[in-house]
């Protein structure tokens, strides 16, 4: 007789191994699937990042949105020519092919950031100007 099949996922995050970004993406940081393609959700991926003390995210983009919410320390974060102050309880929308980077204050940034499991939208050789 077969198991019944399981419905959704509960874990604590640190379940889930936190894995260095490469060098020529970032310097200082860690990123968690929570959510990820083994998962096979519907609709979106949950991202959990840890940027240390003055860490940095490198400049990029893609086509695919972010929601991010921070939930700790403060940073910059650059949407586009825009750059914000951040911190504890802040949300950020970065829109599709939009170039971004992210910056740590002393005490380091940590946010979940959910995308699309598919991209919102067309792949670009250069970002969007805004």
């Amino acid at each position: 007789m077969n198991a019944p099949k399981r419905c959704g996922k509960v874990f604590h995050y640190t379940a889930v191994r936190a894995e260095e970004l490469p060098a020529d993406m970032a310097e200082g940081a860690r990123i968690r699937w929570l959510i990820g393609p083994e998962d096979r959700p519907p609709t979106f991926y949950m991202r959990f990042f840890e940027v240390e003390s003055n860490g940095h995210i490198k400049s990029h983009f893609h086509p695919w949105e972010h929601e991010i919410f921070v939930l700790e320390g403060s940073g910059r974060i650059r949407i586009g020519r825009e750059i914000y102050e951040v911190g504890d309880g802040y949300v950020v929308f970065i829109p599709p092919n939009v170039e971004h980077e992210y910056w740590a204050y002393d005490r380091g940034l940590k946010f979940l950031c959910m995308i699309p499991v598919k991209p919102s939208a067309e792949e670009r050789e250069s970002p969007v100007e805004c």
